[in-house]
């Protein structure tokens, strides 16, 4: 798929920004990648919401071989062939898809402000402040020292 053709199979969902990614193209509305068009397909975002979709059409998880195994990607599902024809069911299909991207990065949000620990400063994270009380004295006097 080329990117014209991309472009074409979403005029009925609106504008999509279309980038090269790995062999093929990430597809992005708003800032939010929801898309992947690669050299097996064309593959929606999904989640726990969409996912019954996808497999009531019997689609498929995107795969991808490695030397050792197949790794499947359960966040991204092959659209059915049937929607190449339907682009007003297209559309419909990428605004689910997109939403499940959105709610994907609001979820990754809201984890990383729960882990994230407050970050140190420079002197708490280092001696303590007696120790570093004494350190300035002494390198004050070593510094006052005359040369000789």
């Amino acid at each position: 798929m080329d990117r014209d053709f991309l472009i074409d199979l979403f005029a009925d969902f609106g504008p999509v920004t279309i980038r090269r990614m790995f062999s093929g193209y990430g597809i992005s509305a708003d800032g939010t990648n929801f898309a992947l068009s690669l050299r097996a397909g064309l593959y929606f975002r999904a989640d726990e919401q969409t996912i019954p979709q996808f497999e009531a059409e019997g689609s498929t998880p995107f795969q991808y071989q490695t030397r050792a195994k197949t790794v499947t990607v359960n966040s991204y599902w092959q659209l059915p062939a049937r929607l190449f024809d339907d682009s007003e069911e297209l559309a419909s299909w990428a605004r689910a898809a997109l939403a499940a991207a959105q709610r994907a990065a609001l979820r990754k949000r809201s984890k990383a402000r729960k882990t994230a620990k407050p970050k140190a400063s420079r002197k708490a994270a280092g001696k303590p402040a007696a120790k570093r009380k004494a350190g300035k004295k002494q390198a004050a006097r070593t510094r006052k020292a005359p040369r000789g």
